[in-house]
């Protein structure tokens, strides 16, 4: 197992839109508490679709392993990254529209096959899970990564029963 040099990012952070930072910057944040740079980057699979092509051609070389990728409505940007590269591509769909992310959600579950986007739940929930997803692909060959989603993993269970805790307490009391 081995780790990248440090300060090398290793997960690009795909969006549509500057207004999907708030979202996106979920990710970067869980991926920073797992030790793994990443690099953001607005481009639209519409409205600049040579710099996406550009931009995902030379990912390897700078190092990125991963791509996550947010976008709305239609939410094609997933579906032409992966259609670019043989990195994994992680999808978020963004509530971006009137129908709350249920159209980036059914557009980016129906990649044709051989052209495969793991596809999450909308918006931050979405995007945490991403980022712990690149994490547990990266810990395959990173046993630092894979150290520190054990703790992970052991937090949450904690953090459960912590909460159990708390309940029983509510409930002996008799306030609810």
């Amino acid at each position: 197992m081995t780790s990248s040099p440090a300060g090398v990012p290793r997960v690009a952070i795909l969006m549509g839109s500057d207004s999907d930072l708030p979202v996106m910057a979920e990710a970067a944040s869980r991926l920073e508490k797992f030790g793994i740079g990443s690099e953001m980057e607005v481009m639209s699979a519409h409205r600049s679709p040579e710099r996406v092509h550009d931009y995902v051609k030379g990912a390897p070389e700078r190092g990125i392993r991963i791509f996550i990728v947010g976008a709305g409505a239609a939410a094609h940007l997933g579906g032409v990254v992966a259609s670019l590269t043989t990195l994994p591509v992680i999808a978020v769909p963004l509530a971006a529209t009137s129908l709350s992310g249920l159209d980036a959600l059914l557009a980016t579950v129906q990649m044709p096959a051989g052209v495969p986007v793991a596809t999450m739940a909308l918006d931050k929930a979405g995007a945490a899970n991403a980022a712990v997803f690149a994490a547990e692909v990266l810990a395959l060959s990173d046993a630092d990564i894979a150290a520190k989603l054990a703790v992970h993993k052991h937090d949450l269970a904690r953090s459960v029963e912590e909460k159990n805790a708390r309940l029983k307490e509510k409930l002996a009391s008799g306030s609810r």
